[in-house]
């Protein structure tokens, strides 16, 4: 509200957030937007059609099995879910507290990432908020994982909608596929309702299940009556099992930038839905159930339509606090397949910086728009300022540099040495990637102490003076841009 958001109202939901289909409310099915007889997902399904409808631009939803992402695939929607802990989940009534968190529905990425700037931080109130250090965007393309064997059960339409957007995304220069055992991800996903965590659901509800046990719906009634069946040692050996899944996970994807997937593996009826309740549901959170189990971030976003006229999503599912990785990519697959996503917005739009950083004066090759400017990006750096050294400096175009790149030297004003005020970009990255980030700095080049316009001080690049014998000296031209544009 303090961003300037009016609130509109609630909006129903599967009973206790315990749902990915819609119909397990007292207030009745939520129905689809798009085609009223097929299910709206949930368990976030009222906000999900709002947003549908054209009644508001964004909706918060709810996300502990994948209640923010499978409505938003029935409903050709993005669904973000970021990182747990990065929203405050004060006031939520909880389904399983140690893996709830709130969830963004929007039109496009650019409007989900704009409210999560707005609404993202740190919430003292909140006992699992958290400050998650967050990940550099890609600048070199992306290494995608996807399911070796990806499951539909038998919705041909389904896995055709998926090949179809796969191949759309594999078609960006730089992207690259590795197709990936998926069995440690689904067998994490059995835990949630098959394993002790359906007791946590139980947890939540308190003395409601007991005393209030008729007002219940009878699915919701039928799952969480699970809880019996599961002691303490049950939940540790529960914690047990998914450290090993999340280290196999992690092996998996070590060397990939984020897992592709189908946001669900099929789109049923409610008619379907309510014949076969919990095996529909089951079905509908393949993709989904694992995601806060492993602590990761994930962004639905609409794909290509079935040929039945039905919506179809994907889903990039990352580490905790690849939140803005996620967004960018997803905003340029949303524009990829004919949506109206602004990649660019996104990309220099991060969150705010929560831990310490360090800021960096660059004056050649990592500038903006030229070709090392990847490797402050990927830090996870995002440009402070543009402004100049003070007139201390000069500027030299050093030989035999690949890409071509400028050495700044600082002068000796007091020998009667003339300096000049050099353009400057000034980026601002985490401190736990400047490290890396200077030692892959090649020489004659270094990074030292610079000396602003304003009299402060910012590291910055710096020349070895061995280097200056064959280089030549492009001070009067004020800048590395401007001298490659005039010998252009």
């Amino acid at each position: 509200q303090k961003a300037g958001a009016l609130l509109i109202g609630k909006t129903n939901l599967d009973q206790f957030a315990t749902g990915l289909v819609g119909v397990r409310s007292p207030y009745g099915a939520v129905r689809n937007a798009l085609q009223p007889e097929y299910v709206s997902g949930g368990s976030s399904s009222g906000s999900a059609v709002a947003v549908a409808l054209g009644q508001v631009l964004f909706s918060l939803g709810t996300d502990t099995a994948g209640s923010g992402r499978v409505p938003a695939a029935f409903n050709n929607l993005v669904g973000l879910k970021p990182t747990r802990g990065l929203l405050s989940s004060s006031g939520m009534l909880p389904a399983c507290r140690t893996l709830d968190c709130i969830s963004i529905f929007a039109h496009d990425v650019a409007d989900a990432w704009r409210v999560l700037q707005s609404a993202a931080g740190f919430d003292a109130s909140d006992a699992y908020s958290r400050m998650p250090a967050m990940l550099g965007v890609k600048r070199r393309g992306y290494r995608i994982a996807v399911p070796a064997k990806p499951e539909f059960y038998g919705d041909e339409q389904a896995r055709m909608a998926f090949e179809q957007a796969l191949e759309k995304v594999t078609s960006m220069p730089g992207v690259s596929i590795t197709r990936i055992p998926f069995d440690a991800f689904t067998d994490a996903a059995q835990l949630l309702y098959q394993g002790p965590w359906v007791a946590e659901r139980r947890a939540a509800l308190g003395d409601f299940f007991n005393t209030n046990n008729a007002a219940i719906h009878p699915v919701v009634r039928e799952i969480t009556a699970q809880a019996d069946k599961f002691d303490a040692v049950d939940a540790f050996n529960g914690q047990y099992r998914l450290a090993e899944l999340r280290r196999e996970a992690e092996s998996l994807l070590q060397n990939t930038d984020l897992l592709l997937v189908p946001t669900t593996t099929t789109m049923p009826t409610i008619a379907e839905v309510e014949a076969d309740p919990i095996v529909r549901n089951s079905q509908l959170g393949y993709y989904t159930n694992f995601v806060n189990l492993m602590d990761m971030a994930a962004l639905a976003i609409p794909a290509v339509w079935r040929k039945d006229g039905l919506p179809a999503g994907i889903t990039l599912i990352g580490p905790a606090g690849s939140d803005h990785l996620l967004a960018e990519a997803g905003a340029q697959f949303q524009q990829l397949l004919g949506g109206a996503a602004q990649a660019d917005a996104v990309a220099a739009a991060p969150l705010p910086f929560n831990e310490t950083t360090v800021k960096v004066g660059v004056v050649g090759a990592h500038l903006s728009g030229q070709p090392l400017n990847w490797q402050l990006l990927e830090a996870g750096a995002r440009l402070h300022a543009s402004t100049t050294t003070s007139k201390h400096y000069r500027l030299y175009a050093l030989a035999n540099t690949t890409p071509a790149k400028p050495g700044l030297v600082r002068i000796n004003s007091a020998n009667g040495d003339d300096g000049a005020a050099i353009i400057t970009e000034v980026w601002e990255m985490p401190l736990r990637n400047f490290g890396s980030f200077v030692a892959a700095i090649p020489a004659p080049l270094g990074i030292g102490t610079m000396e602003l316009a304003d009299g402060s001080s910012v590291k910055g690049f710096i020349c070895e003076p061995a280097a200056l014998d064959n280089a030549r000296d492009i001070t009067g031209y004020g800048g590395w841009t401007a001298y490659l544009a005039a010998k252009i």
